[in-house]
Parts: structure tokens; sequence; C-alpha cells
């Protein structure tokens, strides 16, 4: 969908909902049957999640995390139709905002999980804060071009996560007042992810070890939150009040971190993106 552009401007002139319903269809039952392979992988890594549930529950889970995928990936010719109370409730919302109007700088964490860019452009639509997103971009060009200039119409200014990155972000946060940084901590290396950490006894690497640093060095806090879908196109913002690196040790900001965003992975595995690109079942380094 993101490198075809009859598809995207298809999506972008059908209405939103119809749209997000579309991309979902297609996913599911037509993208998912050539991913034989991220779909066990995700079987497999889900066993290990939830053994709670049978086997029959588990599947109806994986069915409805590749309707999500194509929801997602639909709606990014949408966003900007998404970005409303009609679409995207929060969770106690007069405290969320009180949160965001914060004098210090903030780093805002999350996950995979439902439409991570609409929570991207719900954030920049819900404050004045000068904001920047930090991604990684997909192997192929012309899906990288074509999500890098969709990124940057709705998230503000919008850099891959490259060599140079963390420079910048650091100059963004130290210069510019009230300084907001989004950041996805669940990246996938090597088949594997790093945060959540599920239990494993593992240190703090890749995105959210640069968010650690950055956070000491701009003084300022994080605030986790993910945005899961309810039903449709339509969204419930969830958030956790803000960790302050002065206030607490690491060990207690990433007990905090994993005990919110790392249920959140679980609660929500049906919208997980991570689910399927991972292998659980493989000792990390």
């Amino acid at each position: 969908m993101l490198s075809n552009p009859f598809l995207f401007t298809l999506l972008r002139l059908l209405p939103a909902s119809f749209a997000s319903w579309l991309g979902g269809w297609l996913s599911a039952n037509i993208a998912r049957k050539s991913m034989k392979l991220r779909d066990q992988r995700a079987r497999d890594n889900l066993a290990l999640l939830r053994p709670d549930l049978p086997e029959a529950t588990r599947e109806a889970i994986l069915t409805r995390r590749w309707f999500n995928l194509g929801r997602t990936m639909a709606e990014l010719a949408n966003v900007d139709r998404l970005v409303n109370a009609r679409h995207v409730t929060i969770a106690n919302e007069a405290a969320y905002r009180e949160a965001l109007a914060s004098p210090r700088p903030m780093i805002f964490l999350t996950t995979h999980i439902g439409n991570w860019d609409l929570l991207a452009a719900h954030l920049k639509a819900s404050t004045d804060r000068p904001g920047l997103g930090v991604y990684d971009p997909p192997e192929d060009p012309a899906q990288a071009a074509m999500l890098k200039r969709a990124r940057e119409s709705y998230m503000g200014e919008a850099i891959t996560g490259n060599s140079g990155a963390a420079r910048a972000i650091l100059r963004h946060l130290a210069e510019k007042d009230r300084a907001m940084l989004y950041i996805l901590v669940d990246e996938r290396r090597d088949r594997q992810v790093w945060f959540p950490r599920f239990g494993r006894d593992l240190e703090p690497s890749g995105n959210l070890s640069i968010a650690l640093r950055l956070a000491r060095r701009s003084d300022a806090r994080f605030l986790p939150f993910t945005l899961a879908r309810t039903k449709g196109a339509h969204f419930h913002l969830d958030w956790h009040p803000p960790l302050d690196p002065n206030e607490m040790d690491e060990v207690e900001m990433l007990k905090a971190m994993d005990g919110f965003l790392g249920k959140a992975c679980i609660d929500h595995a049906d919208q997980w993106l991570a689910l399927h690109d991972m292998d659980l079942t493989a000792p990390t380094a």
C-alpha cells in the first residue's frame, strides 16, 4: 500500500473508515497468505506470551492482528481525518492535558500498538510543543520515501535512528523551549525485541538506551503512552503519569515502563506489530 501510488490515492479518496476497513480486509485475506513465516512466528510468540489462552482464541487474535496491520497502513492516507475526538478518546483527559503543559522537555515513549502514526499526529495536534519523531524506515526505498513524506506531514520533523540522530535529538531537546520527542522503543534487531523485557534480564539498549541518556542530559521527563484500536477506525489513548529521572533511578523507571508498555503489548497482542518480527524462542545475546 505504501509503495503503490494508485492504491494510496484511492484510499485517500474513499471515506476514512471504509478505507481503513478495506486495508484490513486486503491484509487479512491476501497479504497474510503470502507471509506464512511471519504468521507462524507470531503464533509461536503468542503461545509464549499467552499460554493461558486456548489455541482457538490465539488464532482469533492472529486474525485480528492482520486486520489491524492492514488498517494501520491504509490509515496513513487519512491520518489528518482521524485526528479528532470522534475517532480518538483519551483516558483521564484533563490530567493528560495538564501533563502536556509541563514547562520541561518531554520524551514520549510508545510501542507499535494500534496505530502509532496516528498517535504521533494526535500528540502534535494536542500541544504547541516543538516536536521531533524518530523512526526506523522500511528497507524498501520507495516505501521509505513515501512513509517519510507522510510522517513529516503530520508528525512535524521526523528523522531516522541513524548514527547522527542522538546529537540532533539532543540539540532539539536542549535548544527548543518545551521541546518534545516521540520515540518507539520496541524496535527489532537480529530477530529480537529488546524492550519490553517480558521478565528477561536485559540491559537497556537501542532507542530506550538513547532515550535514557537524552533525558538525563536535557532534564526531560518521560511519558509512556499507547493508542489502541477499539473498533474500526476508533482508538483510545492510554498513558502513564510522567516519570522523572531526577526523582527515580534507572531500575525504578524501567520497572514502570515495563509494567505499562510491556503489559500493553500483551493485552493488545492482536495489535502489536513486533509479534511477527521477533523470535522469543531464541536466546538473547
